[in-house]
């Protein structure tokens, strides 16, 4: 079984993309520093797979220490997801995401250059797109960028695109996604952040709890059905098996590639929010407030080229990751602190 190597495994997209490699007959290798993880993690996916998570614990930035567990551990590929990922942190602390991103990004392709191993599949995002003209948004869609951390993105795809010059035997997958939501539907594993969520699902969810005691939603005037701004959600899980169908591709037939990985249907905040009322029986109370500078009406993918060059498409519903976000929240209450 081809070895696999998960930068930031231990974060919330990185475990469930774990369980999926382990479901396609890989051997997957979590490296995480765990400054936006828990230790737990490993214990939760031994839980749900039946056997013990391998792990090696350090900083991607160390390239002679990254370059010794690829020859280690014999690797044949690398999923990409260490980083920084809060947009606002990032206009707070600019220099922080263009160390750990970028910086990051480079000490990661050089100790694969100088392992021999040229297989890599790179956790980009729908920031890349910046201010997005129409939608859905298709892979050709103007690049751009708003904020440091959409930068970062985007400079990492330049940097892939230019090693893909330099070295032509390198084989790079760039997936680009949108709103990831839910959870495991064991609730063993899910989104845990730090401090106030920046995201909408671990906001509601929080909500429900009793735990926030409303839920803002910026801006009730956009041009949408209810006023309130569409997005692109998309079950972890889901996400989890695009990132397995890339890497199989990069491994098989050896084609570079840059998806969309979303469902192609938008929805709005205030169905959301009332999907997770559905789902939990419990009511989110929100607010109306004004919109936050930057944001925009509609964003959601264009995702036919994912089907066509992956055979991968979305399947979970609105309702499935609400439930399953519910599920981990309710059972998780603390993230895993409680464990």
């Amino acid at each position: 079984m081809t070895s696999i190597l998960l930068t930031g495994g231990a974060g919330y997209i990185g475990s469930h993309t774990y369980i999926s490699l382990l479901e396609a007959g890989y051997t997957p290798v979590i490296l995480d520093n765990f400054a936006n993880s828990h230790p737990a993690v490993l214990e939760r996916l031994q839980a749900i797979t039946g056997r013990p998570a391998v792990c090696e614990r350090g900083d991607v930035l160390d390239t002679p220490w990254v370059e010794e567990v690829l020859r280690r551990h014999r690797i044949g590929g690398v999923v990409h997801f260490a980083g920084d990922k809060a947009v606002g942190e990032s206009v707070a602390k600019p220099l922080k995401y263009y160390r750990n991103n970028l910086g990051g990004a480079v000490s990661l392709m050089q100790a694969m250059e100088n392992a021999g191993c040229g297989t890599l599949v790179f956790s980009s995002s729908a920031t890349v797109y910046g201010d997005p003209q129409s939608v859905p948004i298709a892979e050709d869609a103007a690049r751009s960028h708003t904020n440091p951390y959409g930068h970062t993105k985007l400079v990492i795809e330049d940097m892939l695109a230019a090693q893909r010059v330099a070295q032509p035997d390198w084989k790079v997958a760039v997936l680009r996604y949108f709103n990831p939501v839910g959870a495991h539907p064991s609730g063993l594993i899910g989104e845990d952040p730090s401090g106030i969520p920046n995201n909408l699902m671990p906001f509601i969810t929080q909500v429900a709890l009793g735990q926030r005691p409303h839920l803002q939603v910026f801006g009730s005037d956009y041009p949408t059905p209810d006023g309130t701004g569409v997005r692109d959600y998309i079950h972890v899980c889901d996400l989890a098996e695009g990132h397995v169908a890339a890497l199989k591709v990069l491994l098989e037939s050896g084609r570079s590639l840059s998806v969309n990985l979303g469902t192609g249907q938008g929805h709005s905040v205030l169905e959301v929010v009332r999907a997770f009322e559905a789902a939990s029986s419990r009511p989110v109370p929100f607010q109306l407030v004004p919109r936050r500078p930057g944001d925009v009406a509609n964003v959601y993918a264009d995702p036919r080229l994912a089907q066509e060059l992956l055979g991968w498409r979305a399947t979970r519903t609105l309702a499935q990751m609400c439930a399953d976000a519910w599920r981990w929240q309710s059972r998780n209450p603390t993230g895993y602190r409680t464990a």
